[in-house]
């Protein structure tokens, strides 16, 4: 089986890119998947979930200026990825930025996940991302595509977060995932235990999306090929 390497891509911080990968990771690995979650945030956000001490691991702002000259720079975690063996999906969390972290991993990515908080501020930098991805595309990657659109932090009690996710859709159509991962307390707790919420609370509706999330980008992959 082929390798896919998933790339969860957003400016904004706080939409749920590292809930996500961490808790997609674990619903592709409960489908027999073998999954690689790397971290590409100098925040250290998935390595705190997930327990890693982030003093033994190398210091990515260090590594992003001292590299600012090195040729092909932005072809550099794509080159590493190709060494790797023994993984059906790599999941890389990356930083709520478009510098030269994201760009690597975009360059190194078969498909983006875009997590999209359901208010209507952080509709307001999906243009700028998606003409980013577009032009990745273009200039370095031509067979990265968009596995999908997800509305995150949903909270359905609301009108604002309704008319979010129904402006949401209207703007990129069958882009948008049919999963929607709720607004709840259970991810914060989760995140503090450094389990993700598919162990620390399996039956939440969290976790339930997370697998609906999961089995829909499996089958989006189908699709795909």
């Amino acid at each position: 089986m082929s390798c896919l390497v998933y790339v969860l891509a957003q400016q904004k911080g706080g939409v749920g890119k590292t809930t996500t990968t961490v808790n997609l990771g674990a619903a592709l690995a409960e489908q027999g998947q073998k999954v690689l979650l790397i971290d590409m945030d100098p925040q250290g956000a998935l390595s705190a979930v997930t327990g890693i001490d982030m003093l033994k691991v190398s210091d990515l702002a260090a590594a992003e200026m001292g590299l600012a000259n090195e040729p092909a720079r932005d072809l550099l975690l794509r080159e590493k990825l190709s060494d790797l063996e023994g993984y059906t999906r790599i999941i890389i969390d990356c930083p709520p930025s478009l510098g030269f972290l994201t760009l690597n991993a975009l360059a190194a990515a078969s498909r983006i996940i875009i997590p999209v908080q359901t208010q209507f501020l952080a509709l307001r930098g999906m243009e700028i991302l998606m003409e980013t991805i577009n032009k990745v595309k273009l200039r370095i990657n031509r067979k990265m595509k968009i596995s999908g659109i997800l509305p995150t932090m949903v909270d359905s009690r609301t009108v604002h977060s309704k008319e979010a996710l129904e402006q949401l859709k209207e703007s990129y159509g069958s882009l948008v995932f049919e999963t929607v991962i709720p607004q709840t307390v259970k991810v914060s707790d989760s995140t503090l235990s450094g389990k993700p919420l598919l162990c620390f609370n399996p039956t939440s509706l969290a976790a339930k999306a997370y697998r609906s999330l999961a089995l829909e980008v499996e089958n989006r992959e189908k699709a795909i090929i």
